[in-house]
């Protein structure tokens, strides 16, 4: 078996929500430049179509097309898979990447954060793929299963809160259901694993992330040494939605540069 056959997608079929910026915009192009055909969606339809012309003119072997759709209320769900049904008959790959977050300093974070952050990063995935398993299983064979990458977060793995509470917890909750999801769903040929990203460059992390002296800092916290970078999204998301892949459920892959696995100092050595 050949690089070229463990991860070609092409003649697949894929939806990328929140797929304008950031990590959704590298997961979009590193699916178009590998056959697929991409349909991406976010609140911001003009910021997709944009997107969307832009990967058309790479020349790659996939297309791309964009939308506007949002995953914040059952309306909102229902309505964008009423429009993924008019574009498509055939759904392979689900990424589930739209998310929102919401910042404030212990004593001060409001009520009303924990609803919001939430009907987006875990109601809307969860409703999402639900109201898309019909078209997912449809698509799924035992020797080429259908994909589900749900988008989660470092923060979701290790207590690092930094002011994001109800984000940080979201995402705890995305890795759980990826988990509850891949078990139940594997009797019909549909995979669900997650990614679980530690800094990169989009407009979540921006007052982080944006200019290059403060993503240096940010990137000396990490212990590999830098934030993430396109290849580090495409990279995983090509195995999992891959041939490569099609044996792998229920993973979280922690695309966080070791952030994953931070703890309290070598306490013997520091003492010693």
């Amino acid at each position: 078996m050949t690089p070229e056959t463990l991860f070609s997608l092409q003649g697949k079929t894929a939806l990328v929500t929140g797929g304008a910026t950031g990590i959704g915009r590298m997961a979009a192009e590193s699916l178009v430049r590998a056959g697929a055909r991409v349909l991406i969606a976010s609140r911001k339809g003009e910021a997709c179509e944009t997107v969307a012309a832009e990967l058309n003119a790479l020349g790659a072997p996939g297309s791309a097309e964009g939308f506007s759709g949002d995953v914040g209320t059952e309306e909102g769900v229902l309505a964008m898979v009423d429009e993924v049904k008019n574009r498509t008959d055939n759904l392979d790959i689900l990424m589930n990447n739209a998310g929102i977050s919401w910042g404030s300093p212990l004593g001060q974070f409001p009520h009303h954060a924990w609803e919001k952050v939430n009907s987006v990063n875990v109601a809307g995935l969860f409703e999402l793929t639900q109201r898309l398993l019909p078209m997912l299983m449809k698509s799924g064979t035992p020797d080429d299963p259908a994909r589900v990458v749900n988008v989660g977060s470092v923060m979701g793995e290790v207590p690092m809160g930094d002011g994001a509470y109800s984000y940080s917890a979201s995402k705890a909750a995305v890795l759980h259901l990826t988990k509850i999801l891949a078990k139940e769903l594997s009797p019909y040929h549909v995979t669900v694993n997650a990614l679980a990203p530690g800094p990169f460059v989009s407009r979540m992390t921006a007052f982080a992330t944006a200019d290059e002296g403060t993503r240096e800092k940010v990137g000396k916290t990490v212990p590999l040494g830098r934030v993430g970078r396109d290849e580090d999204i495409a990279g995983c998301l090509l195995f999992l939605c891959g041939r490569g892949g099609s044996y792998v459920t229920g993973a979280v892959i922690p695309v966080s540069g070791g952030l994953n696995v931070v703890t309290a100092g070598n306490l013997f050595a520091e003492a010693l």
